[in-house]
């Protein structure tokens, strides 16, 4: 024998399975967001789920967001702590380094030029002409390894600019994507009140 329900009874039973629907795919969500890396955000929780931004916020929803928001948090730390990850003032120092020491390979080259400039002078005075080509042809090579050196030099000073570029961007995303979180949390919060 089938007991027969009211309506509010048939009502109530169908909004509570949806309310356990709609949870359970928040937390889902979370668990997908986090192994995925991706930040973990209230906003971004409710936009991924197509939920409110209230049910985000609900008892037992919001412990799991905020524990897993702590997982993520406490792993960015530890990278940088292991040094997994450059810092921008890391790779600052890195170029500024390399410019340091490219200047230093430049003055080094500078006075082996002049170096150079002497000694030959000095030989073109004791040696004959077939001494003289093989001479030149010596010193044209090592211009050559010379200047493939610098070009070294130069394409990686290019490369760590880029580097440097690409992290200073990265950080202003970063700081951008923390500005907007601290207003959505502070809106939420004072929505709460």
């Amino acid at each position: 024998m089938t007991v027969k329900r009211r309506p509010s009874e048939v009502l109530a039973e169908s909004r509570r399975r949806d309310s356990r629907a709609k949870r359970e795919k928040v937390l889902r969500t979370v668990d997908e967001m986090a192994a995925r890396g991706e930040p973990v955000t209230f906003a971004a929780v409710a936009k991924a789920a197509g939920v409110s931004n209230w049910l985000v916020y609900a008892e037992g929803v919001r412990e799991h967001i905020e524990a897993a928001r702590k997982k993520q948090a406490g792993r960015s730390r530890r990278e940088a702590q292991a040094g997994l990850s450059s810092s921008t003032a890391s790779l600052q120092t890195d170029l500024e380094l390399s410019k340091q020491q490219i200047t230093a390979l430049r003055a080094e080259r500078d006075q082996l030029k002049a170096s150079m400039r002497r000694q030959l002078g000095q030989q073109l005075d004791q040696v004959g002409s077939a001494d003289l080509v093989a001479r030149v042809e010596e010193l044209t090579r090592q211009h050559e390894e010379l200047t493939a050196e610098r070009d070294t030099l130069r394409s990686q000073k290019a490369e760590l600019e880029e580097r440097l570029a690409e992290t200073e961007e990265d950080l202003a995303v970063a700081r951008s994507s923390l500005l907007r979180m601290i207003r959505a949390e502070n809106t939420s919060t004072v929505g709460e009140s």
